[in-house]
């Protein structure tokens, strides 16, 4: 662990994180961790906790913190998307080559209709996109 801690945590949840603001200002030096706030990250909202207050430096480094967690969130989503679409390649070879008939039984018509409400959005996505071009 490097000397210096910074100076806030964030312990991340599904839908945003709990804030915490570290201290190591005390007579043991133990690392103590004061809960602040706790973050939506989906519609911005950020709580304090309890009856405390925010110090303006604590939302600015929040707000700080929210922007970075979401341009991570939409660089993991873009990665996923590429990762699906070597899924897909993979599962065609799988199909083509290795596949028996009973599992291809058992997952041929979920996987037709998932493709096929992936193909239908993604269709409609591109005309809208080539009418607005």
């Amino acid at each position: 662990m490097s000397a210096a801690l910074p100076e806030y945590y964030f312990r991340v949840r599904e839908n945003g994180a709990v804030v915490f603001k570290i201290d190591t200002e005390n007579r043991q030096r133990r690392i103590e961790m004061d809960q602040i706030a706790v973050i939506n990250i989906r519609n911005g909202e950020v709580k304090p906790h309890g009856q405390g207050t925010l110090t303006e430096a604590d939302k600015t480094e929040i707000a700080r913190w929210m922007d970075e967690r979401k341009a991570l969130l939409a660089r993991r989503d873009v990665d996923d998307i590429h990762r699906t679409i070597d899924h897909l390649n993979l599962t065609t070879q799988w199909a083509q080559s290795k596949a028996t008939d009973t599992q291809l039984e058992d997952i041929t018509d979920r996987l037709l209709l998932a493709m096929h409400d992936l193909r239908t959005v993604l269709v409609r996505k591109k005309a809208d996109r080539l009418e607005k071009g």
